[in-house]
């Protein structure tokens, strides 16, 4: 007897979200196999935000189901196989924590009760951005592509096996772009399941295979990245104005 194919790493279906009384998802479908790297797309306050913050359990559905690793997002039963960067994270705010402890607050909520800052995975997962040289700084000392890569570490440091991110190359220059992007390219290689919120490939170009395309909260396009629509940027919605700064944990705190 063949074994059983793997579940999906992420598994919506019909998704509905509704925020201030308006609904932003209209019955989605979003499926991700282990492995995959996959660009979520659309114009601004199309529901790219909305719908990573169902996959990953922050927003409720008011319709249709979410499973992470084929177990229920609301059970919480994968947060320790997942690294989420939201787009607006808090990124250091007004807290004097260094680098290194901003990345060791990523372990709060997993099997660790109270992370420790010589944690070996907080080291790697510095070196992985390149930021060890600069692990005892504040972050609020930083430049914004700096912080950014503190985040996407704080993300790494459980090392695990689904990556989600929101818009990780806004704000920053050039070379972090790239750097971020071989990180990313490393990690895929490794068998990371990677979906990531992009206005435009940029310098993932050349490694996007799917690309999935939000219009207006319904999906227009799921398959090649050189085969979506290219739809008109401009266009607001109440997603775009939430304030969000939850990390499932992965908050910012000093140690």
């Amino acid at each position: 007897m063949s074994a059983a194919a793997p579940s999906p790493v992420v598994d919506v279906r019909g998704a509905v979200v509704a925020l201030g009384g308006q609904r932003i998802l209209h019955g989605v479908d979003l499926r991700i196999e282990p492995g995959e790297m996959v660009a979520l797309l659309g114009a601004n306050g199309s529901g790219k935000s909305t719908l990573l913050r169902a996959v990953v359990g922050v927003l409720p559905l008011e319709e249709g189901s979410a499973r992470l690793f084929g177990r229920p997002v609301a059970q919480g039963a994968a947060h320790d196989r997942l690294g989420y960067v939201p787009q607006d994270s808090a990124e250091g705010g007004s807290i004097p924590a260094t680098a290194r402890e901003t990345v060791a607050a990523g372990l709060l909520g997993s099997r660790s009760w109270w992370p420790s800052t010589r944690d070996p995975r907080v080291t790697r997962a510095l070196e992985a951005v390149g930021m060890a040289d600069l692990a005892g700084r504040p972050i609020t000392r930083m430049s914004g592509g700096q912080r950014r890569r503190v985040m996407i570490a704080r993300a790494l440091v459980r090392e695990p096996e689904l990556l989600v991110l929101d818009e990780p190359f806004s704000g920053v220059d050039v070379p972090t772009q790239e750097l971020i992007a071989g990180l990313f390219r490393e990690l895929s290689a490794k068998g990371t399941t990677i979906l990531v919120v992009l206005h435009e490939t940029g310098p993932l170009g050349g490694d996007i295979r799917r690309a999935v395309v939000l219009d207006h909260g319904h999906v227009v396009h799921d398959g090649p990245e050189h085969d979506r629509p290219h739809l008109d940027p401009g266009h607001d919605h109440p997603e775009d104005a939430l304030p969000y700064d939850e990390c499932l944990g992965q908050e910012i705190h000093p140690l």
